[in-house]
């Protein structure tokens, strides 16, 4: 294979587009196939500023210049194919923005001509069109509500913008039969309109649904930005992200408003941490009880947890706490909750990028309880053990398999060695191995660490004997190894592969440690809402295609497991801008008013506990099954781009089975920086 040459820029997003169009628009019923064509071959992130390119195929709207969008790719395939543009038209579009949706039905019609009223989106959108080579496209500074009567009559209009009425200018350009696709109506109520022209005066109307668009200025418009803006009723906070976007359904303030005295009635407000573990004593019935949070920086969702599952272990036998962090550092603090002897691997446990996430004062108070809880119990089969769920840990995990075998096998570790030497350049840096297998185009390590598994496993039985509890440590290092593999190679596919596969390694470790504890035993996870929340009823699963851990827990536990997720209205938050950077206190925004946040906080309740799943009033949870935005916060927040980088739509009472709200939150005590290990009295790491 020849090295692409200068000329030729190997296309790093071409995979991104494929999977936009194959899960963001034939998923979802766009079955157009010179629409599919064209949305797969212009490049998106060619009509966005350089930031927000790494957004450029989410199904979500964009900020240009001019306070203007570039729409969500749904809206544009679904309306160029509503327009019905074909080889050979001649179309218009109003409102052209950035270019982009002119440059798809470029790369389907014979000409296509573009009005945008601001000139500065004009001229960049010309220069682009040029530099992309599209000679089939004209972009024109005017008012878009006359149309172009010298080019008239077209075969298809389509306008990005939304109308009082279809302008009547437009209209008469159109050829016979031809199509004319338009938002029309006021702010939160368009209405996507396709009008068609039978003859020289009938035309048709057909109504494609609520959509959220820009206001159309002009002449045969609204009258300028001002009245726009009044009359359309679209705040400042979200008109910047409007354009483009399809709404599920009418959703008017004052139904947002019903939905906030809703939950108000039906939360159960609680002033302090033990009434919530009273009101979360419900669960303590299930064989799994999984706990969420809506960032892995708030000091409430640890400590509410915490409290939560000092309640289940110490009166209703539960055995497991398994985390979202890596199983070599949590077996060091699973030494120490329950007596046993310290793991030598690692040396210093969450070292790794997000320090903050496990070493934090809140998880170093409740390790210390649940040891306290652990020699009250005293029963070694009933303690609660800390278990990590995670595939990060590829050099830990290689490690402790070796210095496991060392002890029991020395001639296996040997052969261990050889096979795990086949990632020994990457261990420090394992995306470099994914890098690498990508660029040489095959998996290189997959079958020495595939067969080191095989080996420990066919040993299975000798290496029990010796010690069961030491093997089942080394068998999951092992996995692990095998899994960070496949995650690291496949993580530069950019979709839903690599979620997937983390979600499920972690599901299947819960599920093995469960068997290992014992037939009675029962365990509380502690992850990401992301993780918890049933995937399927969010657009994670609607239309990215991945699953996790809550999805899977009740397709394999049914009613014996419950999710219950965790929200907040603002506070402050630890996370860090960028990966790998150091952990800042950070102001979280104050939740959007079209999310669940939004709804929560203007229930006026400071703290509550909302049951959603079956046992809750089917009224309500029918009103919590509205498909509104939800917040999500990682080691990673970005309040400039908050609502493409943190918000995803969710239908909050099938997605969990309670929800817990802390209005106000505060940050984790945690240090910026990694540190060393700490002297023995500040075991486990050294707070």
């Amino acid at each position: 294979m020849t090295a692409l040459s200068a000329e030729q820029p190997r296309d790093i997003h071409a995979r991104d587009r494929a999977f936009m169009v194959a899960r963001h628009l034939e998923a979802r019923g766009i079955t157009d196939p010179d629409v599919l064509t064209a949305m797969g071959k212009v490049p998106r992130e060619a009509f966005v500023s350089e930031p927000l390119s790494e957004f450029a195929y989410e199904d979500s709207p964009l900020p240009i210049e001019a306070g203007q969008t570039i729409s969500q790719p749904y809206i544009v395939a679904r309306m160029v194919e509503l327009a019905e543009v074909k080889p050979g038209d001649k179309v218009l579009e109003v409102g052209a923005g950035s270019g982009y949706a002119a440059a798809v039905m470029s790369r389907i019609a014979a000409h296509v001509y573009a009005i945008e009223r601001h000139e500065e989106l004009a001229t960049q959108a010309r220069a682009r069109e040029k530099r992309l080579g599209y000679d089939n496209l004209e972009i024109i500074h005017a008012d878009g509500t006359k149309g172009l009567p010298e080019h008239a009559p077209f075969d298809a209009i389509v306008v990005s913008a939304g109308g009082p009425k279809v302008p009547e200018a437009l209209k008469r350009q159109l050829a016979v039969d031809g199509r004319l696709v338009i938002p029309v109506g006021l702010g939160s109520h368009q209405t996507l309109l396709l009008v068609r022209r039978v003859d020289a005066e009938t035309f048709e109307e057909e109504d494609h649904g609520a959509v959220t668009f820009v206001p159309l200025i002009g002449e045969e418009g609204w009258e300028g930005p001002d009245k726009a803006k009044a009359a359309t009723n679209v705040d400042a906070a979200t008109s910047g992200f409007a354009n483009g976007l399809l709404i599920p359904s009418q959703r008017a303030k004052t139904v947002r408003t019903n939905l906030s005295h809703l939950i108000a009635d039906a939360a159960e407000p609680f002033g302090d941490l033990d009434e919530l573990a009273s009101l979360a004593e419900r669960f303590a019935d299930k064989r799994v009880v999984l706990l969420g949070e809506a960032t892995h920086g708030t000091a409430q969702f640890y400590d509410a947890r915490a409290r939560i599952t000092e309640m289940l272990v110490k009166k209703h036998g539960f055995n497991i706490v398994a985390v979202e962090a890596d199983w070599p550092d949590a077996s060091v603090c699973n030494a120490f909750v329950r007596g046993l002897p310290r793991p030598e691997v690692p040396a210093d446990p969450f070292s790794r990028f997000p320090t903050w996430m496990w070493r934090n004062g809140q998880v170093a108070a409740f390790l210390t309880r649940l040891k306290a809880i652990n020699e009250q119990i005293g029963d070694p089969d009933r303690q609660a053990g800390f278990y990590g769920l995670d595939v990060y840990s590829l050099g830990a995990s290689i490690e402790a398999v070796l210095l496991y075998l060392d002890r029991v096998d020395p001639e296996a570790a040997q052969v261990a060695r050889q096979r795990y030497g086949c990632l020994a350049p990457w261990r420090a840096e394992p995306a470099r191995y994914g890098h690498m297998a990508m660029s040489r185009g095959y998996a290189v390590c997959e079958k020495p660490v595939t067969d080191a598994l095989l080996d420990l496993l066919h040993n299975r039985l000798g290496y029990l004997a010796k010690d069961g509890d030491a093997f089942f440590d080394a068998e999951q290092n092992a996995r692990i190894v095998t899994a960070a593999e496949q995650y690291y190679r496949i993580m530069y596919y950019g979709n839903a592969q690599s979620w997937n596969l983390r979600d499920q390694h972690m599901f299947d470790t819960l599920e093995r440690v469960l068997a290992n504890r014992g037939s009675d035993s029962k365990a509380i996870v502690w992850a990401h809402n992301s993780h918890i929340g049933d995937a399927e009823f969010t657009d994670m699963g609607q239309v990215r295609g991945e699953l996790n851990i809550g999805q899977l827990a009740r397709a394999r536990f049914g009613d014996d497991c419950a999710l219950i997720g965790f929200g907040t209205d603002r506070g402050t938050v630890a996370a860090a801008s960028n990966w790998d950077e150091p952990m800042e206190i950070k102001r979280v925004r104050p939740a959007r008013n079209d999310s669940y946040e939004g709804r929560s906080r203007d229930a006026g309740l400071d703290a509550f506990f909302l049951e959603t799943g079956p046992d809750q009033k089917t009224s309500v949870r029918d009103a919590l099954a509205e498909p509104l935005l939800e917040r999500a916060i990682g080691v990673i927040y970005r309040p400039e781009t908050e609502l493409l980088s943190h918000y995803f739509q969710a239908e909050l009472s099938r997605q969990f089975d309670a929800w817990i709200w802390f209005t106000e939150t505060d940050a984790v005590a945690a240090r910026p920086v990694a540190h060393p290990h700490g002297p023995d009295e500040t075991y486990p790491f050294g707070l």
